[in-house]
């Protein structure tokens, strides 16, 4: 049963939708700060985000699969990262310079992105030596998006529709302390999984946490 609950946390908070997630988060905080405030802009939106950062360099690696490239979509061993690593970056690259040259898109995002793209490019560099978790990454780079949002804007609180519940208020602290809460659940569920040791969960949160913090120094 631990393995099955390590299984869903690992695909749930999958890398690759770690974006997606911080464009959602944005979103929920501020809709305002994209101009667009009806919920079928917001939708493609995020369908755009999940498109170019999860589905084609999903693809991707199925058609690396299927050539023999790689053995498992679990990427197991380190040596198998690296083209999926260049892929990413590649798609990711992309959205970036599209965003920031985008004045529809906020500072805030773009930054996202490029801490995004940071911390992958990192992440892909420290796999020469060790095989660092890219789920750590991302969940280090949510947390980090987090604590800017909380740096850059006066929010304390913001509110959000649940189906069949209503309307929700959370406050950004209890937000992040959540994000922390996940993190420590999904690095512990890739420690039960034996998909890496401490200290490859450890830096991982570290590159993502600090990465998006290098963005924000680069952008602001």
């Amino acid at each position: 049963m631990l393995r099955v609950t390590a299984k869903f946390f690992s695909i749930i908070f999958h890398p690759l939708l770690i974006l997606t997630y911080m464009l959602i988060l944005l979103l929920l905080v501020n809709p305002y700060l994209f101009g667009v405030n009806s919920i079928r802009a917001q939708t493609l939106l995020i369908l755009l985000i999940f498109l170019s950062t999860f589905l084609l360099p999903a693809i991707s690696v199925s058609m690396m699969k299927a050539l023999g490239m790689v053995e498992s979509f679990e990427l197991k061993d380190k040596q198998e990262r690296i083209g999926p690593y260049i892929i990413t970056g590649i798609f990711y690259m992309w959205i970036f310079i599209n965003f920031k040259n985008n004045s529809q898109i906020p500072v805030a995002f773009t930054t996202f992105v490029l801490g995004s793209t940071i911390a992958l490019f990192i992440a892909f560099f420290l796999n020469i030596f060790s095989k660092i978790s890219a789920h750590a990454v991302g969940m280090g780079g949510l947390i980090g998006m987090v604590t800017i949002l909380m740096l850059l804007y006066d929010y304390h609180s913001f509110a959000f529709e649940i189906p069949f519940v209503g309307s929700m208020e959370m406050s950004l602290n209890t937000l992040l302390m959540l994000i922390i809460l996940l993190a420590g659940i999904v690095g512990s569920s890739r420690l039960l999984l034996k998909a890496h040791e401490p200290v490859q969960i450890y830096s991982g949160y570290i590159v993502g946490f600090s990465a998006q913090f290098f963005a924000l120094f680069a952008l602001f």
